[in-house]
């Protein structure tokens, strides 16, 4: 079991840290705070470049953490919130799929990230060398990192957001905040 947790945070730690550093560096293909934040003006967000950082620190900081197996709960907390925003702002409206830019890809994120916060970072991470993996996993931290997700994006939505339709079309890739590319 010890292997499985740590290739599942390796691949999710290391591809939402990369998503991460897209939003905050502009690398592998990013839009930087810049675009980042035109996206977010376009789903309505008050102050959109504060949610690009926000999004992005939490996915690059998040990722990183939830790779190393640090704050385990923690980082499975940012990667959840990023994904419940995106469901919320962007996805839900498509329906299911992700092949119609659906909900389907970040809510499977976000239970991978809630069932790693309950299983815990396991037996190579830096919550075991520290000798608090017992004291921060279970099914409440679990349950505790999902469901402030959800209290936490109900906030961001309801008063970070000046109105619930984005502004004029949204043609954007699977995340929230992706900008399309001049050609």
């Amino acid at each position: 079991m010890s292997y499985g947790i740590v290739f599942l945070r390796l691949v999710l730690g290391g591809i939402m840290a990369a998503h991460g550093a897209q939003k905050l560096f502009g690398w592998f293909g990013g839009h930087g705070p810049v675009g980042t934040a035109a996206g977010n003006r376009r789903l309505g967000f008050r102050a959109p470049l504060l949610m690009a950082l926000a999004a992005g620190a939490a996915e690059f900081g998040g990722g990183l953490l939830l790779a190393a197996g640090l704050l385990t709960p923690l980082a499975a907390l940012a990667i959840a919130v990023v994904m419940v925003n995106a469901i919320a702002a962007v996805h839900w409206r498509n329906g299911f799929w992700n092949s119609n830019g659906g909900y389907e890809f970040n809510l499977l994120i976000w239970a991978a990230a809630g069932a790693i916060a309950a299983i815990g970072a396991g037996r190579f991470s830096l919550d075991r060398l520290i000798g608090w993996e017992d004291d921060i996993s279970g099914l409440w931290w679990g349950l505790g990192a999902l469901g402030l997700s959800l209290l936490i994006s109900a906030v961001t939505l309801t008063v970070g957001r000046s109105h619930g339709k984005p502004k004029g079309p949204v043609h954007l890739a699977h995340d929230e905040e992706a900008t399309p590319r001049a050609a």
